[in-house]
């Protein structure tokens, strides 16, 4: 094999002697000359290898430039292309004027506007200061000794002896603290992370007694297969009741031990006649399901279960799966499921965890499915194998109804019911199963207005059942250390400490110590703990790691809503106990159903024809085209906009990685206040 052009140029360049054989017109054959080899074949050979070297590395750097011009091109393109995309959203944003401001028409709008009333007084400070720096900075005035010789001078200098004596000691003081909750909250991630270490590396999961029968012998196997109730509570989900009605309905159980429940609290009446419709096809085919619709619609979830548990056949059951209308169950899962409580009397709830259809649909959905990965397959997992206690999700989950009844059975008290019963079932006496191994399909909330709604329920919640509850739990039977890991652990450390440090720490705190830089938060609070946080976060999802940087961005800037949902819990302001079914997709359903009501029904569901023509003719009437808008959140624009004169506040400082996370973290408030992230609409 001849050596390629560069070798030998770089011998030529060398002395080294080179010897070019043109044995063939089209190709040459190089070899190193021997010293007894003639000067004129050395001449000759250094000479041809020279020219046919540059002629060979002037194309090779010419097509190499272009190809890098080509990338350039293409990379400036894309950016333009982003930039402008970027603006004409905003500029829609702004057009539209959609605020949040009309998110809570029936809260008091003053109780509305204390937070982001707090936060813009906050924001009009920090830019008065940074102009006040600024003019200083650029004054020298830093630089020089306590003078007088102006009025500007003598101000600053009383400012740095003011900040120094009175504002940096309490500044330090509340950083300190939230410092050490961090540090706790980090120290209990971490162990909760070697927990499910030990659970894969010991291979460790609930395992179910043996059957005595054959489980194919479905007729001979009745103690195999006891009676369930399942239910499936609902309200105006048009876009997703036909494929979870379906998933259900296909469970591989004896259809004469189990009844299907479908808890319709709609509203819509045309919502209403579909899913009635829909029930009655399965009830044509065999299937037991029953539709039940509640005229007071009181209590919202809790009340729909507590009122379909109230009828008379639910003493014939032993055990009842809740199911969510987004849900659609495996064909086993009650084969996965309730043999866990063969032989364990003790045991009130199995619980299986979730998957979702859509986690790859936007980045809002990747980062969510980040979150709850580490909740199922960490938290609850460990909890569940270790103490046997953790938070019922509301569903995908089956309930023993001896324990439920034994809890006090659902209670309207709080919007997070499920959190309730479990936590009352845990202080009776009742043990949980965790299934890491048994998923159910559902779908994540897709625009970032129905996931704020979402964990806004979420977090304002467990404080009300805090409140509810601490008494209860002092006064129950169950062990010291169990009582601890209720107090302290599931409420106080991980549903009200981790907002209030997240959003006060990084929200709040840092900015503060770049106008009073007497007092400091390290480099290792700022960056290294929290992107080892990210990192033990994002091991259950690992395909996740390229959003690592995002993820860690975005739960800061998702700290404003959880810290708003945990003071209106705590305190029981007026949002407190709002519930908002959060949005579904649902993406085949819409154009099923318009194709549903043109084809002509089938025989065997007479019950069908009727209703649907009603329904064809409902869809024809003219109606008043109601417009979606992203909206403009007030909240997180205004903490961008303090986190970004913070950054340029601490170029002052020279404070590098402060700078950076100030930096990013506001471009991340930003997006989000804009409504950049998540599902777009006009």
């Amino acid at each position: 094999m001849a050596p390629s052009f560069d070798w030998w140029e770089k011998e030529a360049q060398r002395g080294t002697p080179v010897v070019v054989k043109m044995e063939n017109p089209n190709w040459a054959m190089v070899e190193i000359a021997s010293p007894s080899d003639s000067d004129d074949d050395v001449d000759l050979g250094a000479a041809a290898a020279a020219k046919v070297g540059r002629n060979k590395n002037a194309k090779q750097i010419t097509w190499v430039l272009l190809l890098k011009a080509h990338r350039a091109a293409g990379c400036l393109t894309s950016l333009a292309s982003t930039f402008f995309s970027l603006a004409s959203a905003v500029r829609r944003r702004l057009a539209s004027g959609h605020t949040d401001a009309d998110v809570h028409p029936s809260e008091s709008q003053v109780i509305r506007s204390r937070f982001y009333s707090f936060i813009k007084a906050f924001l009009f400070l920090s830019i008065a200061l940074l102009l006040f720096e600024l003019a200083a900075f650029f004054n020298g005035w830093h630089l020089r000794k306590v003078s007088i010789s102006s009025f500007s001078e003598s101000f600053y200098s009383n400012w740095v002896r003011f900040r120094v004596a009175y504002l940096a000691p309490p500044l330090q003081l509340l950083a300190n603290s939230c410092v050490i909750l961090f540090l706790i909250q980090s120290a209990d991630r971490l162990i909760l992370c070697l927990g499910c270490f030990w659970i894969k590396f010991k291979r460790m999961k609930p395992v179910p007694e043996p059957s005595a029968t054959a489980a194919s012998d479905i007729e001979a196997a009745d103690e195999d297969f006891p009676m369930v109730l399942v239910q499936m509570p609902m309200c105006n989900e048009k876009e997703v009741y036909q494929q979870s009605i379906s998933a259900v309905c296909n469970l591989d159980w004896p259809r004469s031990n189990m009844l299907i429940q479908v808890l319709d609290d709609s509203d819509v009446v045309a919502t209403q006649a579909l899913i009635k419709e829909e029930v009655e096809k399965w009830k044509q085919n065999g299937v037991r399901i029953v539709y039940r619709h509640r005229v007071l619609r009181d209590g919202y979830k809790a009340g729909n279960l507590k009122s379909a548990m109230n009828c008379s056949y639910v003493k014939d059951y032993e055990f009842v799966v809740i199911f969510d209308a987004d849900f659609q169950p495996a064909p086993d899962f009650l084969k996965r499921t309730v043999p866990h409580f063969k032989g364990k009397e003790d045991v009130g709830l199995v619980q299986a965890r979730w998957s979702f259809v859509n986690k790859d649909e936007n980045l809002l959905t990747r980062l969510q499915n980040v979150n709850l990965c580490f909740h199922f397959e960490v938290e609850q997992q460990v909890n569940g194998m270790f103490i046997n206690f953790f938070g019922f999700n509301g569903t995908a989950g089956v309930w023993r109804i001896k324990a439920l009844e034994d809890a006090g059975g659902w209670l309207e008290r709080t919007t997070v019911e499920d959190m309730d019963i479990a936590v009352r079932a845990h202080l009776k006496g009742w043990k949980f199963i965790f299934l890491n191994d048994v998923e159910c399909q559902c779908e994540l909330p897709e625009s970032y207005e129905a996931y704020r709604k979402q964990q806004h329920r979420w977090h304002s919640g467990p404080m009300q059942l805090f409140r509810l509850c601490l008494p209860d739990i002092i006064r129950s039977k169950i062990g010291f250390w169990k009582k601890c890991n209720l107090i302290f652990l599931f409420f106080l450390l991980r549903k009200l400490i981790l907002p209030f440090y997240s959003f006060t720490l990084f929200c709040i705190i840092l900015p503060m110590t770049m106008f009073v830089p007497e007092a400091e938060l390290p480099a290792w609070v700022v960056c290294y703990i929290p992107a080892t946080m990210s990192f033990l976060n994002i091991l259950p999802a690992p395909r996740s790691f390229p959003f690592i940087v995002p993820y860690l961005l975005f739960e800061n800037t998702m700290s404003v809503t959880k810290f708003n949902a945990m003071i209106s819990g705590l305190f029981q302001l007026g949002s407190a106990y709002e519930w908002v079914v959060t949005k579904k997709s649902g993406r085949s359903s819409e154009g099923d159903l318009l194709s549903l009501i043109e084809k002509e029904p089938k025989k065997e569901f007479g019950g069908s024809e009727p209703d649907l023509h009603a329904l064809a003719k409902e869809e024809s009437k003219p109606k008043a085209i109601k417009k979606k808008h992203n909206r403009i959140y007030l909240k997180e624009l205004s903490l961008a906009f303090l986190l970004l004169t913070a950054a340029t506040r601490s170029l002052l400082s020279a404070q590098g990685i402060h700078f950076y996370f100030l930096l990013f973290q506001g471009i991340s408030f930003l997006l989000v206040g804009l409504d950049l992230i998540g599902e777009q609409v006009q």
